[in-house]
């Protein structure tokens, strides 16, 4: 019986991103791995891919577009890939990343078929904020032989944009924690970016419109962003200080012990597809209070199993205390949800079955 090749897989990031450190350390068991990276390679990237295989660019990207000096550095990637000859293209955020693979492949004549992985605002923002970003989101995406999406919605967005095949799962978990022990009854924490398109500052609104109705409640926020400072002003000038905690940065460790506790989660983005924290939080059998996306409303049933918080309408207490009453139940059904839909390893699984399929035969 005739042994399949592995699979030469050619991915292309940033390197200093820890979701593309997840999606390297899910792949290199399974195919032979190459890695080009916008930015530089962080240690446990480095530690996985050798260096014989690494590409690093050593630009500084923005997501909103306008990356000039990573655009000059086309030919040098392209040049890369010529000699990698890989099967597989994989750029991840496609108005960066997948506008570099894209022009690569059409300028130099690739081999390799492109597999599109989209991760939120590259389909959900950017291509609205410019047609030159949308024409080119358009070009990259009909160029993919596959692409991914993380919800429903955004691959909606994506086949709007000209999308073929777009395989639909999250950037889920590794694999489900243990069962939460006690949780504190009235413990909220968020831990999104501290930038505008979380909004950090309704997170803080919400919080203390609970808090004025119930003594008890506390508010932990971790990460980290421009907003920081100005946030931090707004709790001390509505004398929240005492019930407000900005933790900052935090490693996994420190974030799961915090899902233990908090019995709440608020996630309240302008813009968002499935997020990985919210599932983490429903995991850990948080309690989700997510604002009103499409993406939301795939994992949330408000009044059910968390809450959709619609502008400028807080729950009330009696929302939230019957959800609390519930609370053991929604955990144990939120974490079935997750067991069942949101862990990565079968998801990549499906996915190289899939790529295995497409591969021309030899």
């Amino acid at each position: 019986m005739p042994v399949m090749p592995v699979m030469r897989y050619a991915l292309i990031g940033d390197g200093e991103s820890p979701h593309l450190l997840k999606w390297a350390q899910a792949l290199k068991p399974r195919v032979e791995l190459w890695l080009a990276s916008s930015r530089g390679v962080a240690p446990p990237l480095a530690r996985l891919v050798p260096s014989w295989r690494t590409l690093a660019l050593n630009t500084q990207p923005q997501h909103g577009g306008d990356n000039l000096a990573l655009i000059k550095r086309l030919p040098e990637l392209a040049r890369w890939l010529q000699t990698v000859d890989a099967d597989w293209i994989n750029p991840h955020y496609l108005t960066s990343h997948g506008t570099l693979a894209w022009a690569a492949k059409r300028g130099w004549r690739l081999r390799g078929r492109l597999l599109g992985s989209a991760w939120g605002s590259d389909i959900l923002v950017t291509p609205q904020r410019q047609a030159a970003y949308r024409w080119v989101t358009r070009r990259v995406l009909k160029a993919c032989t596959l692409a991914t999406s993380d919800s429903q919605h955004m691959a909606g967005h994506m086949h709007e944009l000209g999308a073929g095949e777009v395989m639909v799962f999250p950037f889920g978990l590794d694999r489900l924690p243990p069962p939460p022990p006690a949780k504190q009854p009235w413990l909220f924490y968020a831990n999104r970016g501290l930038e505008p398109i979380y909004q950090p500052q309704r997170v803080l609104e919400t919080f203390a419109a609970i808090a004025a109705q119930q003594p008890q409640a506390r508010l932990v926020v971790a990460n980290d962003g421009a907003l920081r400072e100005p946030l931090q002003h707004w709790v001390q000038a509505h004398g929240l200080a005492e019930r407000v905690q900005f933790v900052g940065r935090l490693d996994a460790e420190a974030q799961s012990l915090w899902y233990a506790r908090a019995q709440w989660f608020l996630s309240l983005p302008q813009s968002d597809s499935v997020a990985v924290s919210v599932l983490e939080a429903m995991a850990h059998g948080c309690i989700p209070l997510l604002s009103d996306l499409p993406a939301n409303r795939e994992l949330v049933d408000p009044g059910r199993n968390g809450w959709i918080l619609p502008e400028a309408a807080p729950p009330s207490l009696t929302e939230l205390e019957d959800l609390r009453q519930r609370a053991g139940d929604i955990a144990r059904d939120n974490r079935r949800w997750v067991q069942a839909h949101g862990l990565f390893e079968p998801a990549v699984q499906r996915l190289l079955a899939r790529l295995q399929e497409l591969t021309p035969k030899a």
